[in-house]
C-alpha cells in the first residue's frame, strides 16, 4: 500500500491502519469514518457514530480518518465523496456507505452486518443469561408475580438499555403492582421514536390503570346500572371499578353491553376504553381474539 512517494506520517498512518482496522476487524465489526474538518456533513454523521457505536462496544468499533492527512488511505479506498464510511470483518472491507444516515438507518445497517458475526463464546453465554432471565421476567408477568417480574425486569433494562421491551416490561409490572409514577418513569426514561410492541402494550396498560377507578361500592352501583341500562356514564364507571379490582371479563361485559345499546355515545367511549384493554392484556392473546369477536359481532351483525 506504501510507495517511496508516500510521505513518513502516511506511513505511519498506513501502518496504524493495519494495526486498528485489518488485525482489528479479525475480532471486531469496524467502521472507518472518512471525513475532513470542512465537510458539513461529517459533523453530523460523526458524532452519530460515535454515540452508536458506543452502544455496540467492544463488538463494534470506530477508527476515523481526515482525508486531508491521509490522502494516500483516501485514493486507495477511492474516496470522491465525504463522509464515507466503510466497514471491515475479518481484514476486508464488506459494506459501506457515502453521506449522512439517520440513527435508526445506522443502528439497521450494524445489526445486518453483526447478524453474519458469529458472537464470541463469552458473548454468546452473556446473551443467553440475558434472554433467560427475560423469559422467566414475561413468565413472572404473566403469572401474576409482579413483584419478582418487576426485580428482573429492572436488572433487564438497567444492563441492556437499548431493549425497549426490557422498559416496556418493567412499565408493565409496576402498573401491576400499583405504582404509576413508576411506570410512567420508566417509559418516560426511553427515546421518543422508540417502537416495540410490548412498549404499545405498556402504554396501554398504563392509560387503562390510569382509568380503572376504584369503586368502594361495585355492587351498589351495579344495581344503578340495572335501574338506569342506558346510563353509560355510570355503565363505563363500573367497568372502570371492575378493571381496578382485576376482573377484566366483567369489565369488558360491561362495555359490550354499553356498545350494544349505544356503540357511538360519547364518540364510541366504550369502544375505545374496550380497545385499550385489548392492547394492554396483548392483542395475540386468546382472551383478546374471543372478546374481539364478541366486539365484531356487535358492531356488523
Amino acid at each position: 500500500m506504501a510507495s517511496l512517494a508516500t510521505s513518513q506520517s502516511e506511513r505511519a498512518s498506513i501502518a496504524a491502519f493495519k494495526t486498528d482496522v485489518i488485525d482489528a476487524s479479525m475480532n471486531a465489526l469496524i467502521l472507518v469514518d472518512f471525513w475532513a474538518e470542512w465537510c458539513g456533513p461529517c459533523k453530523t454523521l460523526t458524532p452519530l457514530l460515535e454515540r452508536v457505536v458506543a452502544t455496540y462496544a467492544p463488538r463494534v468499533q470506530l477508527v476515523k480518518i481526515d482525508v486531508d492527512k491521509n490522502q494516500t488511505l483516501a485514493s486507495q479506498f477511492r474516496i470522491e465523496s465525504i463522509p464515507t464510511v466503510y466497514a471491515f470483518l475479518k481484514g476486508q472491507p464488506v459494506d459501506g456507505f457515502a453521506g449522512a444516515l439517520g440513527e435508526r438507518e445506522l443502528k439497521t445497517f450494524i445489526d445486518r452486518l453483526l447478524a453474519a458475526v458469529p458472537a464470541a463464546p463469552a458473548e454468546a453465554d452473556a446473551a443467553a443469561q440475558i434472554e433467560a432471565l427475560a423469559q422467566a421476567a414475561a413468565d413472572a408477568l404473566a403469572e401474576g408475580a409482579a413483584p419478582q417480574a418487576e426485580q428482573m425486569f429492572a436488572a433487564l433494562a438497567a444492563e441492556v438499555p437499548d431493549r425497549v421491551e426490557f422498559a416496556a416490561g418493567l412499565a408493565r409490572a409496576r402498573v401491576a403492582l400499583g405504582d404509576l409514577d413508576g411506570a410512567r418513569a420508566a417509559l418516560a426514561a426511553l427515546p421518543a421514536d422508540a417502537k416495540h410492541a410490548t412498549l404499545a402494550q405498556a402504554r396501554a396498560a398504563l392509560a387503562l390503570a390510569e382509568q380503572a377507578t376504584p369503586v368502594a361500592d361495585l355492587a351498589g352501583l351495579a344495581a344503578k346500572v340495572a335501574a338506569n341500562p342506558d346510563d353509560h356514564a355510570l355503565r363505563i364507571e363500573l367497568a372502570g371499578g371492575l378493571m381496578a379490582r382485576g376482573d377484566r371479563d366483567g369489565a369488558a361485559e360491561a362495555l359490550l353491553e354499553s356498545i350494544r345499546r349505544d356503540a357511538t355515545w360519547s364518540d364510541g367511549a366504550a369502544r375505545a376504553r374496550l380497545l385499550t384493554l385489548f392492547e394492554a392484556v396483548g392483542l395475540t392473546d386468546p382472551w383478546v381474539v374471543a372478546t374481539r369477536r364478541k366486539l365484531s359481532t356487535l358492531l356488523f351483525a
